[in-house]
């Protein structure tokens, strides 16, 4: 009996300091040299000119130039794969963009890193932050204070972990919790889950949101997740309680991965990423004394699966003057040899008097305009398709109005071929959604109008991946004009609906003549007011440090 207690004690003891050497042992560091940088911004431009990292991306960037589907004006992975945008943020006069980099030297998660003066023109930096002793660098937030900028990332198979930065253009991070919030170990029930942090500061007090799920919905099934915790130092977090109260909008399955959560006009948003559905929104009222949030309408950002060819995670930041900027990344519908990834453009977002996220494409993209050719007022006859015979191009920004009188659907026709056998449709249909009065009590006899984006006949090549059409409510008043705002850049299209709206897919035209445009109204003729399109250059000619601030 003594003998097999002995054993037993023996057993246990070294199974217990195995398992405290497997919490405590840290991953290999990145196989991609990290370096310190100086503090001064000119001591850094001479440094990256000659910077051995930047570089290899700028060769990078050149090789795949030629690629059918590379964007040119959309942000693309400088090489290998960019996967979820973080921490955009506003600092020292530059924006800067955070991502997930797979560099193909070590095929995990880092934070790849871009700067922009103006949200269009985008250099490639060095990564920002390597994996070691985490994993892997997951996704997560910043905050942008008046000495620093602090990150809150997922620190894969430790928690999340707290860095921060000072130089001007944070080259140099140092880790200073890591993790700041250790992950549930296996076996553990704790109150809360540990995954991608969203990060903000009350007064003197830092908290954090994790973004996750739990299997505490009906019939234990996943739900999403929201803890929060608060911190005086970013290095010892407390536990507060579940951030949401009274969420009812979402259904058992969801979860809650690259959180941002920001004042927006005199209320919150919650952006969120699930991996059930995708990209969407809460919009309510945050109770700074419970520090709680409570909300009252949910929203999307993609309208059917993000995959294939669908927006994915955002990355957000307070424009500082009532709004929010966001950045999607976009899955793919197509093998890309070489790279894989690209962004929406940034998009602000703003609330109107009916407590309705209103939409619009952000940042100096009008610098990008080149070659505009106008359309007067014309005619649409109904049931026949007008094909727009002078304008042509797969890298175009397009501006139309169009009176619809009394048209049940118009339709625009782009990436469109001389046969039609390849086509983007984007159709809208007026007062075709549900009743109004049902979501907003104040806007009684009126219905949501719906814009489509199918991409069925987009592609003619074999391995393209098809996607269902996305189907988004919008909604005009009864003698309001349609304002189409459309951007395509080679397999993007992005469509902006009255500044309320967005419709974003991935598209892969196989035949080098898919380029026209053309118009129909359906039932009863409308008028086409005008429309304004212009050729877009190219972001990536210029790779000089004269657009950095």
């Amino acid at each position: 009996m003594k003998r097999v207690n002995i054993y037993t004690f023996l057993f246990c003891t070294i199974f217990l300091a195995i398992e405290c050497y497997a919490q405590q042992a840290s991953y290999p560091k990145s196989k991609i040299l990290q370096k310190n940088f100086s503090s001064n911004l000119k001591e850094q431009l001479r440094e990256l000119e000659k910077d051995p990292f930047v570089q290899y991306l700028n060769e990078c960037r050149e090789k795949w130039k030629d690629n059918s589907y590379r964007p040119i004006y959309h942000f693309s992975s400088p090489e290998s794969i960019l996967h979820d945008p973080n921490g955009l943020c506003y600092w020292q006069g530059n924006w800067h963009l955070f991502y997930q980099h797979l560099p193909s030297k070590d095929f995990r998660q880092h934070w790849g890193h871009a700067v922009s003066h103006d949200l269009i023109h985008w250099k490639d930096l060095p990564i920002a932050l390597y994996p070691g002793p985490e994993n892997m660098c997951y996704s997560g937030a910043t905050l942008a204070e008046k000495d620093k900028v602090i990150a809150m990332y997922y620190g894969v198979d430790l928690g999340d972990i707290v860095a921060t930065s000072s130089d001007p253009l944070l080259l140099n991070w140092e880790k200073i919790a890591t993790p700041a919030i250790p992950r549930v170990k296996s076996g553990e029930t704790l109150p809360y889950y540990v995954f991608d942090p969203a990060i903000w500061k009350e007064d003197s007090i830092y908290y954090a949101v994790t973004g996750g799920r739990t299997n505490t919905g009906p019939g234990n099934k996943a739900m999403r997740s929201t803890s929060l915790f608060s911190s005086k130092d970013l290095k010892s977090w407390k536990y507060e309680h579940d951030f949401m109260k009274n969420e009812r909008f979402l259904p058992p399955g969801e979860d809650a991965s690259c959180p941002y959560f920001w004042p927006i006009g005199n209320r919150h948003i919650f952006l969120f990423f699930s991996h059930t559905t995708g990209s969407q929104y809460l919009l309510g009222d945050y109770n700074k004394e419970e520090h709680c949030f409570y909300p009252t309408f949910h929203g999307r950002f993609n309208f059917m699966s993000f995959l294939p060819g669908g927006v994915h995670a955002p990355s957000a930041t307070s424009d500082g003057k009532g709004g929010v900027i966001v950045i999607h990344n976009m899955h793919t519908g197509k093998k890309t040899p070489g790279w894989r990834g690209i962004t929406t453009l940034p998009r602000r977002l703003t609330l109107d008097k009916y407590d309705t996220i209103n939409i619009q494409p952000y940042g100096d993209y009008e610098s990008l305009r080149t070659h505009h050719q106008h359309i007067d007022k014309l005619n649409l006859p109904a049931n026949e398709e007008i094909i727009i015979d002078n304008i042509k191009g797969n890298a175009l920004e397009i501006k139309a109005e169009i009176n619809i009188n009394s048209s049940p659907m118009i339709e625009m026709n782009v990436l469109r071929s001389p046969d039609k056998e390849e086509f983007t449709s984007i159709k809208f249909f007026k007062d075709r959604g549900v009743d109004l009065v049902r979501t907003n009590p104040a806007m009684k006899n009126q219905r949501w109008s719906l814009i489509s984006l199918e991409t069925a006949h987009s592609s003619i090549l074999p391995d393209v991946i098809s996607r269902a059409p996305e189907l988004a409510p919008v909604y005009l008043k009864p003698d309001e004009t349609l304002k189409l705002h459309i951007f395509i850049d080679k397999s993007i299209v992005e469509v902006f609906v009255n500044d309320k709206q967005v419709v974003t897919a991935r598209v892969y035209p196989g035949k080098k003549e898919s380029t026209g445009i053309s118009l129909k109204s359906q039932g009863t003729d409308a008028t086409l007011i005008n429309m304004d399109v212009w050729q877009m250059k190219s972001i990536y000619k210029e790779l000089q440090n004269d657009f950095i601030k």
